[in-house]
């Protein structure tokens, strides 16, 4: 088959989140099964910076059309990446700016519909040039459009006919909403715009297209599929997801062993595995050395928290908590950044009780990788999570994840019971049945010779991207033969 991925982030070109890390993970694993694949991605200023000032283009020009004018845009070889075909699209004055999505802490551009309007119908226009492919596989609202187009404006091109999309969601709350002129601005004809189709609460929503025009539907993990439908979970797409129900499928992310891999890291002080351990004590005592802790007893947990601070990832359940946790016997070593309340709130923590808890308000990957490695417990209380991966990477390293059941933390983490398990699960939507799971994370931490079985239980589990990518390879297969 040939594939064209189509998304806002990719690693190494963009990245806010682990949409970038799974488009640059999932494509060479269908390289691998034999499938030519090609991915497009926004010519962002990150992006130029870090190809220079000598682009190769594929293509020059292609005109977009818009209501009342055109834009021009180039298409960038990004050059090939463990056998997959990179192209950026070229529009300076919509992508040549300081951030992807907005600028920084500043909400997002308002016109924020016409660039990825642009992008989506840019993909397509550039596929007819460098390679009609089989599949669209689009990722999240900034490249839902493309199946819309694909079953609308480009309803009769002759190229496109038996083109299949596949939209993968990523994360439901994120859905690109914008108001009903979109319409005509976009070149979309008036009958889009029903609520059966694109609109929802009089918006022209990109996401909402995108799962009414797709031929098959995934997210990021089987138990998000699930919840999508939910009005909890579904941000008020439940209904749309309800509807599309038999052609959605959760399918799992992966991880990426060869970067996160604690006998290789390059980013720890130290080496280990399952079969020699000694390497663990060293990452948990310069851990401990980065965020200011010392003197920390071995019979003390050590618990670590490396996320966005914000709500969704149970920011709030933490600071409702935060005094009664610190009467344990732990430390608790906190990165990220996000919401100015929970900055300032692991700040305060620190500051009163500062031989307990270490913050670094930053985003900084080594930082990542330091807690990952040196922390006896990962916390993630996520209010929802489609799927995770710092769970994943955790486990690897013989870190004990401590989650909320929900998404891909649900799939992934197995309820400890003595024996079985690689960590623990609470279901409750409160903050006191997250202390109650890390009561019980402490009181298994007790038992070295237990706790160390619990260790290795998750770092013999394999959630590498071979499996996803077969599953993707069947619903690409499939999807292909219901259109003929």
């Amino acid at each position: 088959m040939e594939i064209v991925f189509a998304a806002s982030e990719c690693e190494p070109f963009a990245k806010t989140g682990g949409l970038a890390d799974v488009v640059a993970e999932l494509a060479p694993e269908l390289v691998k099964l034999g499938h030519k694949v090609a991915v497009y991605v926004p010519l962002y200023r990150v992006a130029r910076a870090q190809l220079g000032e000598d682009l190769k283009y594929a293509c020059r020009s292609i005109t977009i059309p818009f209501e009342n004018y055109n834009r021009f845009v180039g298409v960038v070889d990004g050059g090939v990446r463990d056998g997959v075909q990179f192209y950026l699209i070229d529009c300076p004055e919509l992508f040549d700016r300081e951030g992807l999505y907005g600028p920084p802490g500043m909400g997002e551009y308002p016109n924020n519909w016409e660039r990825f309007g642009l992008f989506s119908r840019a993909v397509i226009e550039a596929s007819k040039l460098l390679g009609v492919p089989d599949i669209f596989h689009l990722h999240d609202w900034q490249a839902a459009l493309v199946a819309v187009y694909l079953r609308t404006v480009y309803y009769f091109d002759p190229l496109l006919q038996k083109v299949a999309a596949v939209l993968t969601v990523h994360n439901a709350g994120y859905q690109g909403a914008f108001t009903p002129d979109t319409v005509p601005k976009l070149l979309f004809p008036w009958e889009v715009f029903t609520f059966e189709k694109v609109e929802q609460n009089d918006t022209f929503n990109f996401l909402k297209g995108g799962l009414v025009y797709a031929d098959a539907l995934t997210t990021v993990s089987p138990t998000y599929a699930a919840e999508v439908q939910t009005a909890e979970f579904g941000m008020g797409l439940d209904g749309t997801f309800r509807r599309r129900s038999g052609d959605l499928r959760g399918i799992l992310n992966g991880a990426d062993y060869g970067e996160w891999d604690p006998q290789r890291d390059g980013k720890l002080s130290a080496h280990y595995s399952a079969e020699d351990l000694s390497g663990k004590v060293e990452c948990r005592r310069d851990l401990l050395h980065a965020f200011g802790l010392e003197n920390v007893a071995e019979t003390t947990a050590v618990l670590g928290l490396s996320s966005r601070l914000v709500t969704q990832k149970g920011l709030d359940f933490l600071a409702t908590i935060g005094d009664e946790l610190v009467k344990r016997d732990i430390v608790l070593v906190a990165a990220g950044t996000g919401e100015p309340i929970y900055e300032n709130f692991l700040r305060d923590l620190a500051g009163r009780y500062p031989a307990r808890v270490g913050v670094l308000v930053r985003y900084d990957l080594a930082l990542t990788h330091k807690v990952i490695a040196g922390a006896d417990i990962l916390l993630m209380p996520s209010r929802y999570e489609p799927c995770g991966l710092n769970q994943l990477y955790a486990m690897k390293y013989g870190t004990v994840p401590v989650v909320r059941a929900t998404g891909g933390l649900e799939d992934t983490v197995e309820e400890w019971d003595g024996s079985a398990g690689t960590g623990f699960k609470y279901y409750g939507y409160n903050a006191w049945d997250l202390l109650g799971a890390v009561d019980r994370a402490l009181g298994a931490f007790q038992d070295k010779a237990s706790w160390e079985k619990l260790m290795k239980n998750g770092m013999a589990k394999d959630f590498g991207w071979e499996e996803p990518a077969r599953e993707y390879q069947g619903l690409f297969k499939e999807v292909l033969r219901r259109r003929g």
